[in-house]
């Protein structure tokens, strides 16, 4: 079995790895911001489709400040390539850590890299087709219908692709409990042990992504939960055989 080569290497040498790879991601996202910069009027059209289909011409879209487009603008062409750079960027951050793997574990990691793109993907699509909608709908359906809704552009657009992307973030919850299984940081068995804990927090995270109703809370702590017992059936399934069969062997 081949040694982890950042062993094999020197702390100066160990940090230069990491500023080229920092520097790399760096480019990687401002190239991301540029391109995002000349479609952020597309990406803009798209991100209001819920808010506008909640609304049915019932409101209207308004900005506050002269520079509330510049800053709406800066703010969704940085996520924007946050998210369509994302492959690249996680490949330099997978090119940095590989070598302290070992050779048998870059096998059985590597797969889950892809599987990681898809559930941010993922994650972003669920929020944006049903926790958008639903949430924005619920909302203004409170109170008195007889006023008009005046709704801030900048505070929704710069809510709205942060939430996306954390909702991107949070549905790596499976992948990442895979990973770490194969690394034999954690089992099954702790998994199932900590899961009180982790309903907790992942509670607290609901309260904290999501406007402050219950209803909006449960349909992001639902698909969380859902994807945690995901996670425990996957080690289970996955990661426990192959650890089985190498100690086996």
């Amino acid at each position: 079995m081949n040694k982890p080569h950042f062993k094999e290497m020197s702390l100066v040498d160990h940090l230069d790895e990491l500023r080229s790879s920092l520097i790399k991601i760096v480019v990687i996202i401002f190239v991301g911001f540029i391109l995002s910069y000349n479609y952020s009027d597309r990406v803009t059209d798209i991100l209001l489709v819920p808010l506008k289909e909640a609304m049915a011409n019932n409101g209207q879209i308004i900005f506050l400040s002269v520079f509330d487009k510049v800053n709406v603008q800066m703010q969704l062409s940085f996520w924007s390539s946050i998210i369509l750079t994302s492959p690249l960027w996680f490949w330099q951050i997978w090119n940095f850590i590989r070598p302290g793997l070992f050779e048998n574990e870059i096998k059985v990691i590597r797969p889950f890299l892809i599987v990681g793109f898809f559930l941010f993907c993922g994650g972003v699509l669920f929020s944006y087709k049903i926790v958008f909608p639903f949430g924005i709908k619920l909302l203004l359906s409170f109170g008195t219908q007889e006023i008009t809704a005046n709704i801030s552009f900048a505070e929704y657009i710069v809510l709205t692709i942060k939430v996306l992307v954390a909702f991107g973030v949070l549905f790596q919850i499976p992948n990442a409990m895979v990973i770490l299984g194969f690394l034999e940081i954690v089992t099954k068995q702790s998994l199932a042990k900590m899961r009180r804990y982790i309903y907790l927090g992942l509670t607290v995270v609901s309260g904290i992504i999501t406007p402050p109703d219950v209803f909006s809370q449960l349909i992001l702590l639902v698909p969380l939960v859902l994807l945690y017992e995901i996670g425990i059936l996957a080690v289970s399934f996955i990661v426990h055989p192959y650890l089985h069969k190498k100690y086996a062997a």
